[in-house]
């Protein structure tokens, strides 16, 4: 049986994988971490009923959160939002709040104002103008955008290759390490492996590491691909600020680009040349302001 302390519950729920943290009175409850297979957030009641579910079965018996709070991966519009957070309340019985993944960035470092970058599986940029409205840039999945995202970068490592291979040039490193990952035998072929994916975030994302690998082997295709992804994210950061978003302070998220030195140092190369006031910081090292 819950006692009035009341229970706050966080759910972050990413592209790949989704984090929830419980506390009461500053006491841990509940600290979860699993996949996010199932999550659809364009359908309200399924994504409502998605965290709900998470939270009944992590939390101990009996225990209800008196504040759940979502940051959804791909939660795009106030509108969805709403929507969303609308039939979470048919679930939790209490105010909620429903918000896209990245922006629980900014204020998870502690910081009043800001942009957050997320480019893990896909990629995204969102911020708030001064009056609080909240603006949106980049995203729009696999097959159209997530520049410097697992699959984005994928992706356009593909084009390359068939660009070279058009070109009449031979196979490089790059060509060599994207045959491996789709086990295929020549140069064309990944393109019906790209096109037969049922998920395609997921799937041609996996196939990232390959792209990394052909850089670190001197795969001139690979290093022209990366710096373009790295010059894409910061664009979305200059979008945001020539919208009204302050844009002094990029906090910066996303199993891809943190674990990519690469991506990383063409991403805020690209942001010192095209916004040389932001200040751009991975999340896990912005100290609270």
């Amino acid at each position: 049986m819950q006692d009035s302390t009341p229970v706050l519950v966080g759910i972050d729920v990413g592209g790949t994988k989704t984090h929830l943290r419980a506390v009461a009175g500053g006491t841990p409850v509940a600290d979860h971490v699993r996949t996010s297979g199932g999550w659809r957030p364009h359908d309200p009641v399924a994504a409502a009923g998605w965290p709900a579910a998470l939270a009944a079965e992590v939390l101990p018996a009996g225990v209800r959160p008196s504040a759940p709070a979502v940051g959804g991966h791909a939660c795009e519009t106030p509108r969805q939002c709403a929507r969303i957070r609308s039939a979470l309340r048919d679930h939790a019985d209490t105010p909620a709040l429903v918000v896209g993944d990245a922006e629980l960035l900014v204020p998870a470092a502690g910081l009043a104002r800001g942009i957050g970058v997320v480019a893990g599986t896909g990629s995204v940029a969102v911020g708030r103008r001064a009056d609080g409205t909240p603006v949106q840039v980049g995203g729009w999945g696999a097959a159209l955008g997530d520049e410097g995202g697992a699959a984005g970068l994928v992706r356009e490592a593909a084009r390359a290759c068939w660009a070279a291979h058009d070109r009449c040039e031979p196979p490089d490193a790059l060509a060599a390490a994207l045959l491996d990952a789709f086990g295929e035998p020549e140069v064309p072929a990944p393109g019906a492996a790209l096109e037969g994916a049922t998920d395609p975030s997921a799937e041609w994302g996996r196939q990232a590491p390959a792209v990394f690998a052909a850089a670190e082997a001197g795969s001139a295709l690979a290093r022209g691909v990366i710096a373009a992804q790295g010059r894409a994210l910061a664009t979305l950061v200059t979008l945001l600020a020539r919208r009204g978003v302050p844009a002094e302070d990029v906090v910066v998220a996303g199993g891809t680009v943190l674990a990519q030195p690469l991506l990383y140092d063409a991403f805020t190369a690209a942001l010192a040349e095209t916004l040389p006031t932001a200040r751009a910081c991975p999340a896990d090292q912005v100290a609270g302001k």
